[in-house]
């Protein structure tokens, strides 16, 4: 930011252009410097000494990387941010960075599932306990926790099923007993929702997707509150995170350009959503933007928007079913993640304990991307009449 703006008066849409643009960083340069670093030279012994000198270590902070933290701290609203190496990478830092050994931890059901195994494989390794919550049923979390519950673990909209969680609830649950929230923000990203303001204390992101846009980046955001901000940047550096600066760069570019994407991705997917809910295959659609969503009045309390992601529940499809339908789609790409400029699409392998999921071989994850809607539900409808032939 220019030393004259005034930040607090700008729309969202143009903090972020401003933010990160400190002149100090870059120069008379639209852009920062992409700085490759490893080793960083000091005039004298002095300027080796804590605090003598800005830089120290590639790994510990550039140009580039500074650029990109401030323009998301900017954003969410946060103490500071870090970045990790990919949104998997961020949810693990943001828990160990709350959590220590013989601790308890309370993980929302629907969480993303490569996160789930982090709670369950190394943190459980290292003495951490976990226990998992339908976050459909709040009444009932209260009594879950224990003397060591130390953090509550939530995604809204829930992965794969997209359930809307009250997080301004969970936050007060959690806080009245002394526990910190962790919330995967990814779906909404910053600019929809930000999870800090509702008094969530660490906010996830896999700029991956959306912050990035473009499916060729791996990168994780943590953005926290003042509370926990202190913990989190040893704990980040502890771990011995870095992002490289061609990465960073290509985050903070795509991130210039999200405010303008987004809306894109919300008003396909809400085309598709409309056209697949007249479909007499399809049960239902799972997507909190659609009116009759369970999770509307949470959606439209919270958000100010919606991504291009959700699901499609099929009336009793068999798997044989479901793949030939994914088989068939032509504009659809078959592929992990999602955010960037096309549309994709996965059969969903749901993991749950505790809540009833639909049936998984009936449920499909769609991506809504920036091509024509209507070429997206003429792809879908060739791939009902193949699937119409499949038992």
């Amino acid at each position: 930011m220019h030393d004259h703006d005034d930040a607090a008066n700008l729309k969202p849409a143009t903090r972020l252009i401003r933010s990160g643009r400190n002149p100090e960083l870059t120069g008379p340069f639209v852009n920062p410097p992409v700085v490759h670093a490893s080793t960083v030279l000091f005039e004298d012994v002095a300027a080796m000494r804590p605090g003598g000198q800005r830089y120290v270590y590639g790994r510990r902070g550039t140009p580039t990387s500074e650029a990109l933290e401030d323009a998301l701290a900017d954003l969410e609203g946060a103490a500071g941010v870090v970045l990790c190496p990919s949104g998997l990478s961020a949810v693990a830092t943001a828990l160990m960075s709350v959590l220590s050994a013989g601790d308890h931890l309370l993980v929302a059901d629907n969480v993303y599932g490569p996160g789930r195994h982090a709670a369950t494989g190394v943190l459980a390794r290292f003495g951490v306990e976990a226990t998992f919550f339908d976050p459909m049923d709040l009444d009932a979390l209260p009594g879950l926790f224990t003397e060591r519950t130390r953090a509550v673990y939530v995604e809204s909209p829930g992965s794969l099923t997209f359930e809307m969680t009250d997080i301004p609830h969970v936050v007060a649950i959690a806080h009245a007993r002394g526990a910190k929230v962790v919330a995967d923000n990814t779906w909404a990203t910053p600019l929809l929702y930000r999870p800090l303001d509702a008094g969530v204390d660490l906010a996830v992101v896999a700029g991956t997707k959306y912050l990035a846009g473009h499916s060729d980046v791996m990168i994780g955001t943590v953005a926290a509150n003042a509370e926990t901000w202190a913990a989190l940047h040893a704990t980040h550096e502890e771990l011995g995170l870095c992002v490289g600066p061609d990465d960073i760069y290509l985050t903070l570019r795509g991130l210039r350009t999200m405010a303008v994407r987004l809306p894109r991705h919300e008003e396909t997917a809400l085309k598709l959503a409309r056209h697949l809910e007249a479909r007499p295959e399809v049960e239902r659609v799972l997507y909190p933007a659609l009116p009759e969503d369970p999770g509307h009045a949470l959606w439209r309390r919270d958000m100010s928007g919606a991504s291009g992601l959700f699901g499609v529940v099929m009336r009793g499809w068999s798997a044989a079913r479901t793949t030939a339908f994914l088989n068939a789609l032509r504009l659809f790409g078959l592929g992990y993640s999602w955010g960037g400029f096309e549309s994709l699409a996965i059969p969903a392998g749901l993991q749950r304990s505790v809540m009833a999921p639909p049936p998984p071989a009936a449920l499909i994850r769609l991506h809504a991307g920036l091509e024509d809607a209507e070429d997206l539900i003429a792809d879908l409808d060739q791939a009902f009449t193949v699937a119409a032939a499949t038992v």
